[in-house]
């Protein structure tokens, strides 16, 4: 299954930047032998529209020229379902065994995701009940990627 990353905002040069990419080369690498490839990042400026409904629709529309057809669609958002690193890795693991073919994860803008991406989304989830920045929270999914690939291939990096 191919896997790729949408975020609205652009990851500036610096240790977050880093280390998101040092996560996902991880995951990159592993990745193949457990019947996951990353696809790609992609990354779109955040709109500059005077209201948070046009922000988000905006955006979404971005989200949606990326999505390849078919593709499953997990939004990350902190209303979203809360789950362990073990569940996230079995849902995965479960749409690949279930023979679809690509999954993109999406990292909305300051003002979330559209409402109509929530109706369409296979997955909305939650990375804890705090808010986090946009560039943790890329760290955090891509850290989390490298961890899903390590337990569906039994590596022991996890120890949960």
């Amino acid at each position: 299954m191919r896997i790729g990353l949408f975020a609205v905002g652009r990851l500036k040069a610096g240790p977050e930047k880093d280390l998101a990419a040092r996560y996902l080369d991880r995951f990159a690498k592993a990745g193949p032998a457990a019947g996951l490839d990353l696809s790609r990042v992609v990354e779109v400026a955040e709109s500059r529209a005077s209201n948070a409904e046009t922000r988000k629709r905006e955006e979404a529309a971005a989200l949606e020229k990326a999505l390849p057809d078919g593709s499953l669609l997990v939004l990350l958002d902190e209303r979203g379902r809360a789950m362990g690193s073990e569940d996230f890795a079995g849902l995965i693991g479960a749409w690949r065994d279930g023979g679809r073919r690509d999954l993109m994860i999406a990292i909305g803008g300051a003002d979330g995701l559209d409402s109509a991406l929530h109706a369409r989304a296979d997955a909305v989830v939650c990375l804890g009940k705090l808010t986090w920045p946009h560039q943790i929270v890329r760290i955090l999914i891509a850290e989390q990627l490298y961890r899903a690939v390590t337990i569906l291939s039994g590596h022991p990096y996890h120890r949960g």
